[in-house]
């Protein structure tokens, strides 16, 4: 795969913006808590009545939340499948999130580490077993 493919907009392509991973929950509104108090992001909107639907977001990201009656993942796909990821979020400064999260309470899955490649990471839980990813 060569790198060729992904030239300049100004060749009559489309530009891609941003993307929104969706990820599933059994409670959207104690995800849109934990999200806003142990992660530092805020609540854009809340969908539905009863709520189903919502969206948080933190700086540039967002995150698409979405209940649903039953997880689409089996529940021992997690502990076969190694840092099964749902997203990975690209910051500035891992180490002062880590401490930030720390300090909050977050469920971490992986402490701060550095990769092999040297990428720092850290990788936290949500409620529902979402693992995001926090790479720099």
């Amino acid at each position: 795969m060569s790198n060729e493919d992904n030239g300049p907009a100004s060749e009559g392509r489309p530009t891609f913006m941003a993307v929104e991973p969706q990820l599933f929950v059994s409670n959207i509104e104690a995800s849109c808590d934990y999200y806003a108090d142990k992660l530092g992001f805020s609540v854009a909107f809340l969908y539905g009545d009863p709520p189903y639907y919502g969206q948080v977001y933190r700086d540039g990201v967002q995150l698409n939340l979405r209940q649903v009656d039953r997880l689409p993942l089996d529940p021992a796909f997690r502990s076969v499948e190694e840092d099964a990821l749902s997203a990975t979020i690209l910051v500035e400064d891992v180490a002062a999130l880590a401490a930030e999260y720390q300090a909050s309470g977050a469920t971490f899955h992986q402490q701060l580490r550095t990769e092999e490649w040297g990428t720092s990471t850290i990788i936290v839980s949500d409620p529902d077993g979402n693992l995001i990813a926090f790479a720099g």
